[in-house]
């Protein structure tokens, strides 16, 4: 290699093939993982043309969570894919412990890829518990990690819990695809919302395919009971009987219109409302019987959520739709966790098709229920990865996406 020498005779180093530079920014990219979804990592690492790093998770005797990282990770970006499934606390004690080792290890960022978001559900105060999504992710940024991608939360605002980027990307284009390619004669579908609150979810697939709409209104089972556990106690209405009497007199003075506050007479009429003694009771809350507004008589139904887990809601919905003329049921969500006995209960439901996205493995369940489908994700979890370690814009990947999805 030929150096060269400029006008003030010191050498000059030869510029560097673009070559080198892609070379050399591709050898900072580590990708492990943990046990919850190995497949999904190894295809996005082949898919980037990446070998996945040496990582071994694994228990010990009494269940503790051991990690060893067997390749170098100081300075190099590390990708950690660790999803959520049915053994949530595994997973996320395994997530933790990876990212705490890798910062440790003086790694120069440290990306948590999290396809499902454990706990995304358990966002709302309820009673007496707490907002867990909030804890989880504040033990995330405290274990090291920098930046979270995710795909299509239960709420949007749970971002908002982080301290880090979140970047949550949308399943949706994927599942659009799948309506107008594999399904026959979608032109003639109705986009279904199991209940008012998927309402604009479903609206905004039924816009961009063009297609009708129509919400399931109501809710088949009882509602929750009252426990007798101070929750529901009254406060004790009878002390307030014997100081006050049977009611209370709130008197306010009324002002003649052309005089004056400072001028107000002495002996002003008053205006007096009589109201009952103590808190008043908050009425109950009752759901009429499942109805369904919108036509489905003769139509391909498509039932769109975000997850679906306990699918009890999803059966119940689809044998109204079946008896309301519906000739097709498909059910479409980007997380497939399909606890405790789904596939059994999907396999004898009338539904004809249930479509998910890998992001959380379901292998087993396929084998118990063939009507389950699988769409990849795995190239938009890829593309996204190199274009934030390259620092390219994420707009793309949000392109025609609605807030709604």
């Amino acid at each position: 290699m030929l150096l060269q020498r400029n006008k003030l005779g010191s050498v000059r180093p030869p510029k560097r093939c673009r070559s080198d530079m892609d070379n050399t920014s591709t050898s900072d990219i580590v990708i492990i993982n943990g046990n919850s979804h190995p497949d999904l990592a190894n295809m996005v690492a082949e898919r980037m043309g990446l070998k996945n790093g040496g990582c071994s998770v694994f228990h010990k005797s009494n269940r503790e969570t051991i990690v060893e990282i067997s390749d170098s990770v100081r300075g190099k970006d590390i990708y950690i894919i660790q999803t959520g499934t049915k053994d949530a606390n595994n997973n996320i004690m395994e997530l933790l412990i990876m990212a705490y080792a890798c910062k440790t290890s003086s790694a120069r960022s440290i990306v948590g890829v999290i396809p499902y978001l454990p706990y995304s559900k358990q966002c709302k105060m309820r009673k007496r518990g707490c907002i867990v999504s909030k804890l989880l992710a504040k033990m995330m940024c405290t274990s090291g990690l920098t930046h979270i991608i995710t795909m299509d939360l239960h709420q949007k605002e749970i971002q908002g819990f982080f301290d880090i980027p979140v970047d949550n990307l949308r399943a949706s284009p994927f599942l659009l695809q799948y309506i107008q390619e594999s399904i026959p004669d979608y032109r003639n579908s109705v986009i279904v919302a199991r209940n008012p609150g998927v309402a604009k979810k479903a609206n905004s697939y039924a816009e961009r395919l063009r297609l009708g709409l129509a919400v399931i209104h109501g809710e088949q089972k009882e509602a929750e009971s009252d426990e007798v556990d101070g929750r529901y106690s009254p406060p004790p209405t009878s002390a307030y009987s014997n100081l006050l009497g049977n009611s209370v007199e709130m008197c306010l003075p009324v002002t003649p219109r052309n005089s004056t506050p400072q001028h107000a007479p002495s002996s002003s009429r008053t205006r007096t409302t009589s109201v009952s003694v103590g808190v008043p009771e908050h009425p109950v809350k009752v759901k009429p019987p499942l109805t369904i507004v919108g036509d489905v008589n003769g139509r391909i139904a498509i039932m769109v959520d975000d997850l679906i887990d306990d699918v009890m809601s999803f059966v119940a919905a689809a044998e109204m739709l079946k008896e309301n003329g519906a000739c097709k049921i498909y059910v479409l969500a980007t997380h497939g966790l399909l606890s405790s006995d789904a596939p059994r209960l999907l396999e004898e439901s009338v539904i004809d098709e249930i479509v998910v996205t890998n992001t959380i493995p379901h292998e087993i369940q396929k084998l118990q229920c063939h009507k389950i489908k699988t769409i990849d994700i795995s190239i938009l979890i890829a593309e996204a990865i190199r274009r934030i370690h390259n620092k390219e814009s994420m707009s793309y990947l949000f392109r025609n996406v609605t807030l709604e999805d």
